[in-house]
């Protein structure tokens, strides 16, 4: 579905949607705005479409994102998710831990989708967001697998191959790398989206981890970074 084709009226009661959103041209403006940062195919639009109706109405039965970023969803969060493919544009396994309502993995999902080998892995621990992904998952087919489980169950028997490790408002860095440590040991990359406060972050992993980040701008918010590690190991060889 693209922008014109959004549902009104009865049509969106019908799809679950609440009439104001669904019509909403704060939506439709923010959407123009997120598209003109981070553009996408319209195929891969139509998906990303079908995903924020299903979030909206999903919305109304749990908080899936907070109520004050529902008008900018597309800068906020699907735009912020999108640039991350930019700089992985070879990765093609990728594992989301806490994926929550689904950013950053649904959203890669449905870009890379047609992508030969694609296959993102959504790791989520609550039953009822699992719920959410799967139900996306099942009506847009994207390429993603959702993994109902804590990551430090994931990470047991997760799939041997992967290039990229992501997490985006799960915890921080230090905390993190702990949860992502058994898949970037094996040769993953790690791309974590953080705020402004991503220096004092690095600053506490640095005590317990030996890593040569890189720090990505971000192109929705010029506070934020995006850090990027490829290899790391624990300063104290007894850790993780």
């Amino acid at each position: 579905m693209i922008a014109g084709d959004r549902p009104r009226g009865d049509d969106a009661r019908r799809k679950g949607l609440r009439p104001s959103t669904a019509v909403s041209a704060d939506l439709l403006a923010d959407r123009a705005r997120a598209l003109a940062l981070t553009p996408v195919s319209r195929e891969t639009a139509a998906r990303l479409e079908r995903f924020i109706e299903l979030l909206l109405e999903w919305q109304g039965r749990m908080n899936l994102i907070g109520p004050s970023t529902e008008a900018t969803i597309w800068s906020r969060h699907i735009a912020d998710s999108l640039q991350l493919i930019s700089l992985a544009p070879e990765g093609r396994i990728w594992v989301d831990l806490g994926s929550g309502a689904g950013f950053p993995g649904l959203v890669i999902a449905c870009a890379l989708a047609g992508t030969p080998g694609a296959q993102i892995h959504l790791v989520e621990s609550s039953t009822k967001k699992a719920g959410f992904l799967r139900e996306v998952v099942r009506e847009t087919g994207v390429p993603a697998i959702v993994h109902a489980e804590r990551i430090e169950d994931f990470v047991k028997h997760a799939p041997r191959q992967i290039d990229i490790v992501t997490a985006r408002a799960l915890a921080p860095l230090p905390k993190l790398l702990v949860l992502a440590y058994p898949l970037l040991k094996r040769g993953a990359t790690g791309m974590f989206p953080k705020g402004q406060d991503v220096d004092i972050e690095l600053t506490e992993a640095a005590k317990c981890w030996n890593i040569q980040p890189t720090l990505a701008s971000s192109r929705t918010d010029p506070r934020s970074r995006i850090v990027v590690i490829r290899g790391i190991e624990p300063r104290n060889k007894a850790s993780p």
